[in-house]
């Protein structure tokens, strides 16, 4: 089992960046895929980003992809997701979430494992 915790979140102007971080407490991190998943008001929680494993594959929505970077780092137990050029629109609750799995999985529903989510707000 794997605890996480985010943090990062908060007020930034648009065309600013962010970066959020994932604190996961448990074993065996390095076996777990992670993401990040985002839920604005009134909307379904969206896949932003995923990163394998080793860190080797990532995978981005179309939202995100060129301005967003996703790592992680095996000795800390942290993924981090790097956010830049933030748009109105990127404004949302971000979701650290955990699978067990080889592979990088969009589908919320496939998780196991979730943080308590940190806000990122873009005003227009």
């Amino acid at each position: 089992q794997v605890q996480l915790v985010e943090s990062g979140g908060g007020l930034v102007q648009a065309g600013g960046s962010l970066r959020l971080s994932c604190a996961a407490s448990g074993r065996k991190f390095s076996t777990y895929t992670l993401a990040w998943f985002r839920q604005a008001p009134g909307k379904e929680r969206e896949f932003v980003a995923g990163i394998s494993v080793t860190g080797g594959g990532t995978y981005y929505a179309s939202s995100v992809k060129g301005r967003s970077t996703i790592s992680r780092d095996n000795s800390k137990n942290t993924v981090y997701l790097q956010m830049n050029s933030l748009k109105p629109e990127d404004t949302a609750v971000y979701y650290c979430a955990a699978k067990q799995v080889l592979r990088i999985v969009p589908n919320a529903n496939e998780y196991d494992y979730w943080g308590q989510g940190t806000r990122v707000t873009v005003p227009s």
